[in-house]
């Protein structure tokens, strides 16, 4: 009389890898009984004299292998860990540079070149929206005037950034660079209460520079730093 299993095998049914997976959970000893199959499944494994699999090769592999996993996972952490400090220290550099202006005029050089520089993007824009019904000034130089409610139009409602990775550079924002740029990471400037909404833009000429998914905190920090000097230096309230 054949068992269940050996009655499904008979009638050529077949097998999953599950099942294959299952009956062997079932049979602990099959592999014991039929050792020839290991050494089928991995050509590698030694036979020893008396026809018995050596287990040990087995757990050696998946010990190497472990091995290997870990060593790729330490690599990584190695690496992201000195990308993040290397990031670290030039959005200091940059902070450093923009409270170090010594007037208002040398901050907004500071932003237009100091932080390309340290960033090492090709492009670095201020952009200010203009008060509606304000008579019409020529735009200091080193920062973009933009259509009210221009903001809030690019980044989205209430939204503090926007990273973008495949763009045409837009014009309004970087001006007569904006045909270097191809990602850029825009950042709301909150310049007080009474003041216009602004932008602090970054452009990079490789695509895919700027990810979605990307940190965005130092950056964030560095436009409030930025939106603190300003601040500062016009005597803006809160």
């Amino acid at each position: 009389m054949q068992k269940p299993d050996d009655a499904e095998t008979a009638a050529g049914t077949v097998l999953t890898a599950q099942q294959v997976a299952d009956y062997l959970r079932r049979h602990p000893d099959f592999l014991t009984q039929h050792p020839e199959l290991l050494n089928s499944a991995a050509p590698g494994a030694p036979l020893r004299a008396d026809g018995a699999v050596d287990m040990q090769h087995f757990l050696l592999k998946r010990a190497q292998g472990q091995l290997r996993a870990l060593q790729d996972a330490h690599a990584d952490l190695v690496s992201t860990s000195r990308a993040n400090l290397t990031s670290q220290k030039r959005i200091h550099q940059a902070a450093l540079a923009l409270l170090a202006a010594p007037g208002f005029p040398q901050l907004l050089e500071a932003v237009t070149t100091d932080l390309a520089v340290h960033l090492e993007v090709d492009a670095v824009a201020l952009c200010v929206e203009a008060v509606e019904g304000a008579p019409n000034r020529v735009p200091m130089g080193g920062i973009s005037i933009l259509k009210p409610g221009t903001v809030d139009h690019l980044l989205g409602q209430g939204r503090e950034s926007l990273l973008r990775p495949y763009v045409s550079g837009e014009r309004a924002l970087f001006g007569p660079a904006a045909g270097l740029v191809r990602s850029d990471a825009l950042l709301r400037l909150d310049l007080g209460s009474r003041a216009p909404h602004g932008i602090l833009a970054f452009g990079s000429r490789n695509e895919g520079r700027f990810q979605p998914g990307h940190g965005i905190d130092l950056l964030t920090f560095l436009s409030g730093i930025l939106a603190l000097a300003i601040r500062s230096w016009l005597d803006l309230p809160e």
